[in-house]
């Protein structure tokens, strides 16, 4: 019988020793850090095991955090038809732990205005958040396409196919992506991206 075992809730082959070598890479180099994605404009990943634990409604929301997010439900109860109001309170509900009121907002933000990249990009970890890699992948190919400078985007793309869709080669050529558009470029916590791709290729080989 196969023998498997499981790693952060993902069942892999105990053979797969590639993957086995990768973990121990990512723990001993990064100390974990590359298992998050990050929010447009922010240097703290948003980490994989905030992904499936149930939020109450404004969880952690400090005494401004509500008073705000009351006075942009009030915004765009009056005006429907604000797209940077809308972004702000999916940026307030993001904040606050509200997963699906974030979708929702960052949602009828990009209705009207379809090419903001950063609104695009903040979709994506909601919906990684929420338990939708795919859909989050999507999300950051088009922010990806829309905005060539966008490299938050290619970044989480490449933590979403390595960690919760389990493709390693996908990963890779998501930050070789990043890389052609910026040789120099680094995670949002200043990680090279260079000595990432060239460490993860290094342990595939062994």
């Amino acid at each position: 019988m196969e023998k498997k075992i499981k790693a952060d809730g993902i069942t892999v082959k105990k053979e797969t020793m590639w993957l086995i070598a990768f973990i121990a890479l990512v723990v001993g180099f990064l100390g974990g850090v590359v298992f998050g994605v990050y929010k447009t404009g922010s240097d703290k990943p948003i980490q994989k095991s905030m992904v499936s634990q149930p939020v109450a409604k404004n969880q952690g929301a400090s005494v401004e955090q509500a008073a705000q997010i009351f006075q942009l439900e009030k915004v765009t109860k009056e005006n429907p038809d604000d797209a940077a109001a809308w972004a702000s309170l999916g940026n307030l509900y993001f904040d606050t732990g509200n997963l699906q009121k974030a979708i929702t907002a960052y949602t009828r933000s990009l209705a009207l205005k379809p090419n903001d990249a950063n609104v695009i990009t903040d979709l994506g970890v909601m919906y990684r958040r929420s338990g939708q890699p795919n859909k989050a992948i999507e999300e950051f190919d088009k922010a990806a396409k829309i905005d060539p400078k966008q490299e938050t985007a290619l970044f989480n793309k490449g933590i979403v196919l390595m960690h919760d869709l389990n493709d390693l080669d996908g990963a890779i050529q998501a930050w070789q992506e990043l890389l052609k558009r910026n040789p120099a470029a680094t995670s949002p916590s200043g990680q090279s991206v260079k000595d990432l791709v060239e460490r993860m290729k290094e342990n595939i080989k062994k």
